[in-house]
Order: C-alpha cells, then sequence, then structure tokens
C-alpha cells in the first residue's frame, strides 16, 4: 500500500521559501569556493565576524604597529578580511621576497579605489594597476633614472644641497622649509628646467598641498567615502560627507602639480639647458608623433613628470629630517661622521660624489637613517592578480599585499637594539657589512613595482647628508631658560611618514666652516673681509 504526499506550494510560507533560499545559495556558494580553493583555507589570523569580518581587528591608527602585533600572534603571514576586502600582512623579509620580489608576475597590481580618483591620484602611475599602460609610463620614466643615467644629475644635486647649506647657515630655525626647498628644487630644475624662488615659491608650495593628499588621503579604511563614494553628494553635515571639501582641495593640488610646471615648458622657449620633460616633448616632434597619439602620449609626460617632481621631493625629505633628529639624540654619531669627513675631505672644500666611496660610515648613516625611520612603513599595497596558493594556503585573487617593512627593519632577532640609532650596525673591518640585512633592499619596495627613482634618491640623501654634517653641529633644541629639552623620536600616521618632532639645534661647526660656505656659495668670506680691513 502506498500513498502520495502533496504539497500545496501556495501554503508555505514566505519565511519558509526565504531559508530553503538561503540554503541553497550557501550550498552553491560553497561547492564554488571548495572548487575555487580547492579546499585550502585561508592564512591564519584573527576570528572573523559575519558581514563584517575582521573590520574591528584591523587597527587604523599606524597600522605598522597593529599588524606586527597580529604577526607575533598568528606568525609571518596573516589573512583578514574587512567588510569584503581580504588582505595578506608579511611580517618577515624571507615571506616579503619569496611573495613579492618571487611571485612578482602575480603580486604586482595595485588595489583601485575611489581614492586614488577622489585625491586626484589617478595620474601616479604607480598607482595603475599592472598592464600596459603602467608599463608605457614606468618604461618611459625608466630611461632617465637608471643607476647610470642618474649621474648626469649630479651637478644639480650638488649646487642644490651647497645652496641648502648656505640658508641653513642664514635661518637655521627654519630647516624643515630648506629641506622641502632643497629636494623640490632639485626635481624642478630635473623634470621642467624651472629655477625657484628662495621663498614664497608657488611650485614648492603646492609640491607641499599636494603630498598631503597621497600621505593622507589614500590611508585605506580612513574614509567613508573608500567604499560609498556617492555619500559625497550629501550635504556635509552628514556622516563621512565632512570630508568632500578635503577631497577638492586635495584633487584640486595634485592637479595643479601636475599641469602647472608641465605648462611652464610648453609656454616657454627653451633656455638651451636639457631636461626630462623638454627632451620627452622635443622625441615626439622627432617622431613625428600627432593626432590622438600625440595628445595621449604628451598626457603620459605630464603624468610622468609629475611622479618624479612628487616622489623625488618627498621620499628624501622624510628621511633627511630624520638624519637631524638622529643627530641630536646621537652626539656621538656625529662626531665620528665629522671625523671621518675631516680626514676625507678636510677643510678647505666641501663633499661632492667623487668623495662616496671613501666616506663609509657617512654612508652607513644613511642606511641606518633608511632602517630608523621608514617613509613608507606598509610599502604602497601591492595587490594579488589571480588566485594563489602560498605556503598551502589560499590566497584569492585581489587581495591587498602590505608588506611590514617597519616590522622587519625593527626586528631584534635581525638588529640588536632596533630603537637606537647605530650606523656601526653596518660597517665591518672598515668596510660596509654585505651580511647585515641591507634596507635599500626593502624601503624602496620590491619586485615588478619597485620604485624607479631609487638610484636619484640614495645620490641626494647622500650628497646632502655628507655636506650637512661636514658643516654643522646638530643637538638637542633648548628650552627658555637654555637647558637641552630631550627629543622622543617618533613617526606620525599616514601612508607617508615623518618624523613627528624635529626640534633641534643647528650652528656651524667652527668659523671655517661658516666661511668655507660662504666662499664656496655665497660669493662673500666675512672674515676675509676682517683680515683686508686690519
Amino acid at each position: 500500500m502506498s500513498s502520495i504526499i502533496t504539497v500545496d506550494i501556495g501554503s508555505v510560507s514566505p519565511l519558509a521559501w526565504l531559508i530553503v533560499l538561503v540554503v541553497l545559495i550557501y550550498i552553491h556558494s560553497t561547492i564554488n569556493w571548495q572548487t575555487r580553493s580547492h579546499g585550502r583555507q585561508f592564512p591564519p589570523g584573527p576570528r572573523r565576524w559575519p558581514v563584517v569580518g575582521n573590520a574591528f581587528n584591523v587597527p587604523r591608527f599606524k597600522p605598522w604597529i597593529g599588524y606586527r602585533n597580529l604577526c607575533q600572534l598568528y606568525g609571518d603571514i596573516v589573512f583578514v578580511k574587512s567588510l569584503g576586502q581580504s588582505t595578506l600582512v608579511l611580517g618577515s623579509p624571507e615571506v616579503i621576497n619569496e611573495y613579492l620580489d618571487k611571485r612578482s608576475s602575480i603580486t604586482s597590481d595595485r588595489q583601485q579605489t575611489p581614492l586614488i580618483e577622489l585625491t586626484g591620484c589617478d595620474f601616479n602611475f604607480g598607482l595603475f594597476p599592472y598592464g600596459q599602460r603602467w608599463r608605457h609610463h614606468r618604461r618611459m620614466f625608466w630611461q632617465y633614472f637608471t643607476s647610470k643615467a642618474v649621474t648626469r644629475y649630479q651637478g644639480v644635486q650638488q649646487a642644490m644641497a651647497y645652496k641648502f647649506l648656505l640658508r641653513l647657515l642664514k635661518d637655521p630655525a627654519a630647516f624643515k622649509e630648506h629641506i622641502r626647498h632643497d629636494f623640490s628644487s632639485v626635481m624642478l630644475k630635473i623634470i621642467y628646467d624651472i629655477e625657484t624662488a628662495d621663498k614664497g615659491d608657488p611650485y614648492i608650495s603646492n609640491v607641499d598641498a599636494a603630498l598631503e593628499a597621497v600621505s593622507q588621503g589614500l590611508v585605506q579604511g580612513k574614509f567613508l567615502a573608500e567604499w560609498v563614494p556617492a555619500i559625497l553628494n550629501l550635504p556635509s553635515w552628514c556622516p563621512g560627507a565632512g570630508s568632500k571639501k578635503l577631497f577638492a582641495r586635495w584633487r584640486t593640488a595634485s592637479m595643479t602639480l601636475k599641469d602647472m610646471p608641465f605648462a611652464h615648458v610648453q609656454n616657454t622657449e627653451s633656455s638651451g639647458n636639457h631636461s626630462v620633460v623638454r627632451d620627452l616633448l622635443a622625441s615626439l616632434e622627432y617622431a613625428g608623433v600627432s593626432g590622438s597619439e600625440l595628445k595621449d602620449e604628451e598626457e603620459t609626460i605630464k603624468n610622468v613628470g609629475a611622479v618624479a617632481l612628487e616622489g623625488g621631493a618627498d621620499t628624501t625629505f622624510s628621511i633627511l629630517q630624520a638624519v637631524f633628529v638622529a643627530m641630536s639624540l646621537y652626539p656621538e654619531v656625529l662626531k665620528k661622521a665629522q671625523t671621518e669627513l675631516d680626514s676625507v675631505v678636510g677643510p678647505t672644500r666641501l663633499p661632492d660624489f667623487s668623495d662616496e666611496p671613501r666616506l663609509v660610515y657617512v654612508n652607513a648613516i644613511i642606511k641606518e637613517a633608511l632602517r630608523w625611520h621608514n617613509v613608507i612603513p606598509l610599502c604602497v599595497p601591492h595587490c594579488s592578480l589571480e588566485d594563489d596558493e602560498f605556503h598551502g594556503f589560499f590566497i584569492p585573487k585581489g587581495t591587498v599585499i602590505l608588506p611590514n617593512i617597519w616590522a622587519c627593519m625593527h626586528d631584534t632577532q635581525t638588529y640588536e637594539k632596533p630603537e637606537e640609532f647605530r650606523p656601526e650596525r653596518f660597517i665591518r673591518d672598515g668596510k660596509l657589512d654585505a651580511s647585515v640585512l641591507d634596507p635599500v633592499k626593502f624601503v624602496f619596495g620590491f619586485g615588478r613595482r619597485i620604485c624607479p627613482g631609487r638610484h636619484f634618491a640614495l645620490a641626494s640623501l647622500f650628497i646632502n647628508v655628507a655636506s650637512l654634517l661636514h658643516t654643522f653641529d646638530i643637538t638637542l633644541p633648548l628650552d627658555e631658560n637654555g637647558r637641552p629639552v630631550k627629543v622622543v623620536p617618533g613617526m606620525t600616521d599616514g601612508l607617508l611618514s615623518y618624523p613627528e618632532d624635529v626640534r633641534c639645534t643647528v650652528r656651524p661647526r667652527s668659523p671655517w666652516a661658516e666661511s668655507l660656505i660662504l666662499r664656496r656659495v655665497g660669493g662673500s668670506d666675512p672674515y676675509e673681509n676682517k683680515q683686508t680691513r686690519r
């Protein structure tokens, strides 16, 4: 005897249908996920909650510290997922090199977020997705900044470094502004053949404003507009919409940085000097490029020029500030550098690039500054191009990859007492020690996204640090009673980080140092004048 069960579909409640639908979707997504991941698990990390994932575990303020702490709990490979976005944190030099250098063909993408356009940083090819457009920009940039090509700029770098000494001599309290002027002037001269004014230069003023867009505007998770750009269309009093004026200011500054110096080149006759942008435009004319192709190529040149100006003016700006702070906190380091400079350079001239091979301790100071203070503590984030397996874990396509440079450069297993400024850690038997982990191989990025301007940046750092330490003493700041004030070194929050407190006292080493600067750069020597009058 059998029976037939019939169900009246109309009698099934909507809630029951919803439950059935959810179950079917879950089964379907689970099957798809198992097929995609081949049963592999995500890397370890904090527990994820439904919908929000690790939104409450992701560090927001100085995240390099929070991510270091997560790696101490879960290992050198940590996975977090917040609001659907996967993030992989790499916490040791070994896994960083293994994944970003050796697997660069699939780890060289960039995450595309609305913040890039909102801040006006969409001209920056360093943020372009991996592909032909990015390769074209980078190739154009690289031909002017290879290790051989940058030697042609040493004359400009040296001249500007010496002018920096003169400005420092005249107004030592404004050394931070002098640093910005120094590096920005070098880039404006090389890229656009623009001579800058000593004070109030509009080009240099705009560099500061545009760099704020990079440092503060591109910080992941900082603005609600990153996930809901339409919120900026609401009145400014609405939560999350108040940043619209900030984005507008940043975008204006970024576009001015890109357009204003380029227009100067187009609208002025050549002075006979070479510049990157003018040479690139001349190459288009020589090749007979015209029409829409000409417009595209001019836009590429404009982008390349702006990126060179922005990048060249900032990394070195932050590191040289850190050198000032370090010298004030570690006077014994400054004295050792000055002893070396006195031996190699002597009191009758300023350092030049030919001195670099013999200035071992000065070079060690630069390496230590790059290690001690990391300008981009988490690197510019990479992004995976496809589903991947790493150390047996599943890494989904589109995962943001954060190499924690700061954690590597402050690892006690690699560097003894990493919080201290010790150039000696890079020296053995009077030479730079190749067995010590070199910060230069980490702070400029990895794989196919390594900074193409690194050779130029290192050259700028050398001539400025050597010239500065040869002629000036840098000590602790003084309070109103003339007593030394102890400065606690720290780093600002943001994609780009700067020293938090750069107060110090800057004085010429001696009358001969002041005389040397005035003779070499200022065109006068008050000491010689006094002797003549006698």
